[in-house]
């Protein structure tokens, strides 16, 4: 259960003062998730996600996502928007942790989406980039080329055995991936960068049709490379639980996405690589994991070994 603080009732209700939302009428965990505290939350005008923000998501950094997840809302993309509270604040305070009330996003993500929803969730993350464009909001990319290095240093005197394998043949790799980050071809802008199945909720839209109702979680989102972003969500939606490649997926999704943004001819070429230092960022961050866990810490650590084996099919591509 992703729950690291805990929040009962009678607090929830207290914090709600400052909204014009009414009082908190239930509160209940949401499980999924890893990186912060999420709970469904009940009051007398609606239901909303309270979101308590934990270690990993820098509180510094929730301007900008919430204001682009604001933005995009805004500009009617798909996605809940944050409550402001009675002085037009979006971030507030709870049980010792930034905290924020969402809109709640009606239904759920899908374990085995088919190749029309890979197509349509390809679509989804096109208009993302196209309506992020005009939002002025900047950060950096928090788990960008820099940080992978920091993180293979602090996992190297713990890695051992298959963990030791895979850091070698990363830390040999680590100074070519990030080459398409001084290409000044590539359009950069506003992106998700966890673009993954869990985060698109699908439900059933205002015609009876199962269609993408909500893009949640944007506490990675940054400015970056815009095809960085497509080769996170091919590397997330284009492959099964074991790492292995989903042709028709992947050719789903990317044709869904350049039906409503093309790729230029930098992107098209530069994909491949993006694809691998994408297998390369998730791997290293659930090695660390894995590595530095907390038993403490009810949620277990995500096996690196799937996104590691992505990094055969996209050294293969660069190739063709």
């Amino acid at each position: 259960m992703a729950v690291f603080t805990p929040v009962t009732l009678k607090q929830a209700d207290a914090y709600l003062m400052r909204y014009p939302l009414g009082g908190a009428k239930a509160l209940t965990p949401i499980a999924e998730g890893v990186e912060n505290t999420n709970y469904r939350l009940e009051t007398d005008q609606g239901t909303y996600v309270l979101t308590l923000f934990e270690g990993r998501t820098d509180a510094a950094s929730l301007p900008f996502c919430l204001g682009l997840a604001r933005h995009l809302a805004a500009h009617g993309f798909p996605t809940p928007a944050p409550v402001l509270d009675s002085e037009g604040e979006m971030i507030g305070a709870l049980n010792g942790r930034a905290a924020a009330v969402v809109n709640w996003a009606a239904g759920a993500w899908k374990r085995e989406p088919t190749d029309k929803e890979q197509y349509r969730a390809g679509q989804v993350l096109a208009l993302l980039h196209l309506d992020a464009a005009g939002y002025a909001g900047q950060r950096k990319n928090p788990v960008g080329p820099e940080a992978w290095n920091a993180l293979a240093e602090r996992c190297d005197p713990a890695a051992r055995g298959v963990d030791r394998k895979m850091l070698d043949q990363i830390q040999a790799l680590l100074p070519r991936l990030a080459e398409p980050w001084s290409d000044p071809a590539l359009p950069h802008g506003p992106i998700h960068a966890d673009y993954f199945p869990d985060n698109v909720l699908f439900a059933e839209n205002e015609h009876g049709k199962c269609d993408i109702g909500g893009v949640i979680d944007f506490y990675f989102a940054c400015v970056d490379v815009l095809a960085y972003d497509l080769a996170i969500a091919l590397s997330a939606w284009g492959f099964d639980a074991e790492g292995r490649p989903m042709p028709s997926a992947l050719r789903a999704f990317q044709k869904g996405y350049e039906s409503v943004r093309p790729l230029t001819p930098a992107e098209t070429a530069a994909l491949p690589g993006l694809g691998a230092a994408a297998a390369v960022r998730f791997t290293l961050t659930r090695l660390h994991d894995r590595l530095f866990h907390d038993p403490a810490n009810l949620v277990t650590p995500k096996d690196p070994a799937p996104f590691f084996r992505r990094l055969d099919y996209w050294k293969a591509a660069e190739t063709v």
